[in-house]
């Protein structure tokens, strides 16, 4: 039998809310699908799930069914722009942010289960330093770390990558700035974050790129779609083709460990590493 093909895991997650997160996530995820690419936008905000809110989508199942065991994964999956497959989470519900490391793993063999084949796996973390997101995160095989020209989101940031990389291992992070009014806006941001990051931890940040302010951005997201596909020709949508673009060319993992289990694998193993214990039979 053939080995399955490496997936790409890429995690987009912030140091705090309210940075345009989940719109990255689900315009990258689409720019990626309209270039031909087959790609999972998962969820992993799950107690306040956000992505079908973004799409106008109102899946009748979630992630929470799944865990409960009323239905698989692949019978939650929702179709979204340009053909991407999407696995809700759960809004409001306190029990899906607290999940026990046996509900973890039931995840877990949910997502080894699935069928579809896929190109890339986009994970839209919560925002923070929960362990849910180091989770997430730590299992990926590139982070994208979302900031805006607010104290905070720098604060915040560098709060993350400290806690990421001292105490979960994660060492490399890719920095996306998020309406940045000019280019150089955007790169000055990055210059904020790694000067600072780089001489007190032992980390590498590059910069990916930024996403520009842009008015054809907040009607797409009024209008619940992705600019992408609502308008292909504006700054913002251009600049999600070229991030998408870069993130096409990013190394695949190599070996077996690089599909979807290897996904799994990692998220279960952080919660045994924390006293859960929880196994896959």
């Amino acid at each position: 039998m053939a080995s399955p093909k490496p997936v790409q895991v890429i995690a987009v997650t912030s140091g705090k809310g309210g940075v345009g997160k989940t719109n990255i996530s689900v315009n990258l995820a689409t720019a990626m699908g309209l270039s031909g690419k087959r790609v999972l936008l998962f969820d992993a905000d799950l107690g306040l799930a956000n992505v079908d809110v973004v799409l106008g989508l109102q899946p009748k199942r979630n992630l929470s069914h799944v865990i409960n065991g009323e239905c698989s994964l692949e019978e939650i999956l929702l179709e979204g722009p340009a053909g991407i497959k999407i696995v809700p989470a759960s809004s409001g519900t306190k029990q899906m942010a607290e999940l026990s490391a046996a509900e973890h793993a039931g995840v877990i063999r949910a997502f080894s289960e699935l069928s579809d084949d896929v190109d890339v796996m986009i994970v839209d973390t919560a925002a923070g330093i929960a362990d849910g997101v180091v989770s997430f995160t730590q299992a990926a095989q590139h982070v994208i770390l979302v900031v805006c020209d607010e104290p905070a989101s720098i604060t915040d940031a560098y709060a993350m990558i400290k806690v990421l990389s001292r105490e979960h291992g994660v060492t490399h992070f890719r920095v996306l700035a998020n309406m940045a009014q000019t280019a150089h806006h955007g790169r000055t941001l990055f210059n904020k974050i790694s000067s600072v990051a780089e001489r007190f931890l032992d980390v590498s940040l590059e910069y990916m790129g930024a996403v520009p302010f842009d008015e054809q951005l907040r009607k797409a997201v009024q209008k619940q779609g992705a600019v992408v596909e609502n308008a292909p020709r504006s700054r913002s949508a251009m600049a999600f083709r070229n991030l998408a673009e870069e993130a096409g060319r990013w190394p695949l993992p190599q070996g077996p460990r690089g599909n979807l289990e290897f996904f799994v694998e990692r998220l279960l193993n952080a919660d045994a590493r924390d006293g859960g214990g929880g196994q896959i039979a």
